[in-house]
């Protein structure tokens, strides 16, 4: 049961992010990215107690996918929830990047 959010991106070339205020909270979900050549490493999730369950990291996390798909960028899921959806939609591979360390 997804809530519909307004979704807040921010791009400062090396990192960005991608915000939601949510209804009841005082802090605002948020997935947070670090750009690493053509790739941007999803580093971190979060979304306020008070609003999980509702579906609001999983559109922030489609936000970012639909921007690579946009902008041409893949994508390196570091964050677990990040990690776990991409396993969930294995028609995601091709924005799915690997960065050696």
């Amino acid at each position: 049961m997804s809530e519909a959010i307004t979704i807040i991106r921010t791009d400062e070339t090396t990192h960005g992010a991608y915000r939601a205020d949510v209804e009841g909270a005082d802090q605002q979900a948020e997935l947070t990215w670090k750009a690493r050549g053509e790739a941007r490493i999803a580093d971190h999730t979060f979304t306020p107690p008070a609003a999980r369950g509702k579906g609001i990291a999983e559109q922030l996390v489609m936000a970012m996918l639909e921007d690579a798909k946009e902008q041409g960028f893949t994508i390196v899921p570091q964050c677990p929830y990040v990690a776990a959806l991409f396993r969930k939609h294995p028609a995601w591979a091709p924005y799915l990047a690997e960065i050696e360390s």
